[in-house]
C-alpha cells in the first residue's frame, strides 16, 4: 500500500510538470505496465484530481484545471534538484546566497523523512572556474520589478546606472534622460541578465543589462510584438550593444577585428565588450589572467587583427606567434634537430 501511494504521488507529479503526458511515457517513467498507470489514475480522480482523458494518437492524459496541487508535492529526483539548484544558482543577485540557504532549511523541515534525507545528503561547496566572470550581483527589488513588468505587459521608465551602480545625477557628464520601454523578455546568459525590451523613443529593439538599470514601473499596458528576423537566444548574443563592461581581469587588452560585431559578440567570452567600427570590422576589448591568454582568445577569431593595445599584449602576441612558428617547423611534433 505505501509503494502504490508513493508512486500515486509521483504520477500526480508527473502530471503537473506540463500540459500532457501520453501513457506508454508515463508507464516508463514509473516503471510499472500501463494497466497499471490506469489504475493509478482511477485511484487520483477518486481523491477529486481531475485528470482528463485525451483521445486519438496524439492523446494521453493531462491535469484538468481547477484543482490545486498539494503543496511541496516532491519526488526523489525533484527533491534533488531543488537542492542543487538553490545551492549553485545565488550568485546573480545581491542577498541570494542567504535567502537561497535559508529557503532549503524552511523545505527540508517540512519534507517527508525520506525526501528531507536526500536534500540532506547534498551538502556541496560551489569553486568559481577561472573563466567565469559573471556581472556584479543584481537588486533582487529591481529584478522583481523588472520581472513583474515582463509579465504583465507595463511599460518600464528605465535610467542607466554607472558600473558601480551609482545613479549619475542631471549635469553630470555621463547622465542620460530617462527611457521608456516595452520589457519583453528576461535572459540569463554567461553568468549576466538581459532584458531584451523595445524602446518607445528610437522604436528600436535593444538588449541591455539589467545590473546597468534603474526601473520605476508603471500601470500603462502594452501589446507584444515580434522579436526582429532571429530568434530570442541569436538576438541576444549577438547584439554587441548590449550594455557589457570589461570585467575586472589582471590583463585587460584590445584589437580591431576584420569581422562584424554582431559576428564576434556572437562569440566572445562573457566580460568582454565589442564596438562597432563599420559594417566589416569591430574592436573587442577583453581580459584574461595573462597576456598571453588575452592574445589566445584574439587568435580564436582566425581574422585579422590589426591596432592591437597596449604594448604588452603585442609582445605577448610576438612571444606567441614564434612559440607556433617552431611548433610547426618541425612538422611532425618532435622537438626541432639541433643543426651542426
Amino acid at each position: 500500500m505505501a509503494s502504490t501511494s508513493r508512486r500515486a504521488l509521483r504520477l500526480l507529479s508527473l502530471l503537473g510538470s506540463r500540459r500532457q503526458w501520453p501513457l506508454r511515457e508515463l508507464a516508463t517513467r514509473l516503471g510499472v505496465s500501463e494497466r497499471t498507470v490506469r489504475r493509478d489514475i482511477e485511484t487520483l480522480r477518486q481523491l477529486d484530481y481531475p485528470i482528463t482523458t485525451l483521445h486519438g494518437p496524439d492523446g494521453g492524459y493531462r491535469l484538468g484545471a481547477g484543482h490545486t496541487l498539494p503543496p511541496l508535492l516532491f519526488d526523489d529526483d525533484q527533491a534533488l534538484a531543488v537542492a542543487v539548484a538553490l545551492q549553485t544558482a545565488p550568485s546573480t543577485v545581491f542577498g541570494l546566497g542567504d535567502d537561497a540557504a535559508r529557503a532549503l532549511a524552511a523545505l527540508e523541515q517540512v519534507m517527508p523523512a525520506p525526501l528531507r534525507a536526500s536534500m540532506e545528503s547534498l551538502r556541496l561547496t560551489r569553486l568559481q572556474n577561472y573563466w567565469e566572470f559573471p556581472a556584479p550581483p543584481i537588486d533582487s527589488t529591481a529584478l522583481a520589478a523588472v520581472g513583474a513588468a515582463v509579465r504583465h505587459r507595463h511599460v518600464l521608465v528605465t535610467e542607466t546606472l554607472r558600473i558601480d551602480g551609482s545613479r549619475p545625477e542631471p549635469g553630470d557628464d555621463d547622465f542620460l534622460p530617462a527611457r521608456r520601454i516595452e520589457p519583453h523578455h528576461l535572459v540569463v546568459w554567461a553568468g549576466r541578465w538581459y532584458l531584451v525590451a523595445y524602446d518607445l523613443a528610437d522604436h528600436e529593439w535593444r538588449v541591455r543589462r539589467v545590473d546597468r538599470l534603474h526601473p520605476r514601473p508603471t500601470t500603462h499596458r502594452f501589446t507584444a510584438r515580434e522579436l526582429p528576423g532571429e530568434d530570442l537566444a541569436q538576438f541576444v548574443m549577438r547584439s554587441h550593444d548590449r550594455g557589457d563592461t570589461p570585467a575586472a581581469w589582471p590583463c585587460t587588452g584590445s584589437a580591431r577585428l576584420n569581422l562584424p560585431a554582431g559576428v564576434v559578440a556572437r562569440w566572445a567570452p562573457g566580460g568582454s565588450v565589442v564596438e562597432h567600427l563599420d559594417t566589416d570590422h569591430c574592436r573587442l576589448t577583453l581580459g584574461a589572467w595573462s597576456w598571453a591568454g588575452v592574445a589566445g582568445i584574439l587568435a580564436t577569431f582566425d581574422a585579422e587583427l590589426t591596432d592591437v593595445r597596449p604594448r604588452e599584449l603585442v609582445q605577448a602576441s610576438r612571444c606567441l606567434a614564434h612559440r607556433w612558428a617552431t611548433m610547426t617547423e618541425t612538422g611532425d611534433g618532435n622537438s626541432p634537430t639541433r643543426s651542426s
